[in-house]
């Protein structure tokens, strides 16, 4: 999956032009991301100086992009006509989304899981109303309801 990941806000606490404290658990949810094989792509409004600092600041901490506010590492003006600012990702992490940003955690869940806001929240109401006896032995669906 391709994933567009912003900085400020995102993976540090919004205290732009300077770097803000790390947001718990961003780089190591990242890095098991990248593990996983997911393309990250560092997506931010950051130039020159202040977007050298944050790709540091993130390689420092063993975090290494795909490809910086771009599709591809090698995407350049001369080799695509189409180059433009409008990234081509599966999935985006911004603390700009509706609903704000979830816990880092919740965000690991829902890209490897591949489950949106509403179905997670939809299990925590279910897990909620089962006995501890349902949680550890769900009944099983009858074939014909998959």
């Amino acid at each position: 999956m391709i994933i567009g990941v912003d900085f400020d806000g995102t993976i540090v606490e919004d205290r732009y032009p300077d770097i803000g404290e790390e947001i718990p658990f961003a780089t190591d949810t990242l890095k098991m991301l990248i593990k996983e094989h997911h393309r990250i792509i560092l997506w931010t409004v950051r130039e020159g100086k202040y977007l050298e600092d944050a790709v540091k600041w993130c390689r420092d901490r063993g975090v290494e992009f795909y490809a910086v506010n771009r599709d591809y590492p090698e995407e350049t003006t001369d080799n695509n006509q189409y180059f433009s600012r409008k990234l081509k990702a599966d999935l985006w992490i911004d603390d700009r989304n509706l609903g704000g940003l979830p816990d880092w955690g919740t965000i690991y869940r829902m890209v490897t899981r591949r489950k949106s806001w509403h179905d997670l929240i939809i299990e925590e109401v279910q897990s909620a109303t089962l006995t501890p006896y349902e949680r550890i032995h769900p009944k099983k669906k009858p074939w014909w309801k998959f």
